[in-house]
C-alpha cells in the first residue's frame, strides 16, 4: 500500500470515530443493563470459543 492510501483510510478512521463517538453515548444511556446471569452467558461462550480456538491453534502445531 503506497503513502497516500495509508493516509486516506486513516482520514476515514478519523472521520468514522469523529461522526460515531458523539452518538455512543445516548445509545449506552437508552440501552438496558444485563443481569449477573446474562454477562456469565456471554463470559462462558467467550471463554468455550476461547478453548477451541486454543484448541484447534494446538491442533494444527502438533
Amino acid at each position: 500500500m503506497d503513502l497516500w492510501m495509508k493516509i486516506g483510510m486513516a482520514v476515514l478512521l478519523g472521520a468514522v470515530l469523529l461522526f460515531l463517538l458523539p452518538r455512543v453515548k445516548p445509545m449506552m444511556a437508552a440501552s438496558r443493563k444485563g443481569s449477573r446471569e446474562e454477562w456469565l452467558g456471554v463470559a462462558l461462550i467467550l471463554l468455550a470459543v476461547a478453548g477451541f480456538v486454543a484448541f484447534l491453534m494446538n491442533a494444527v502445531g502438533s
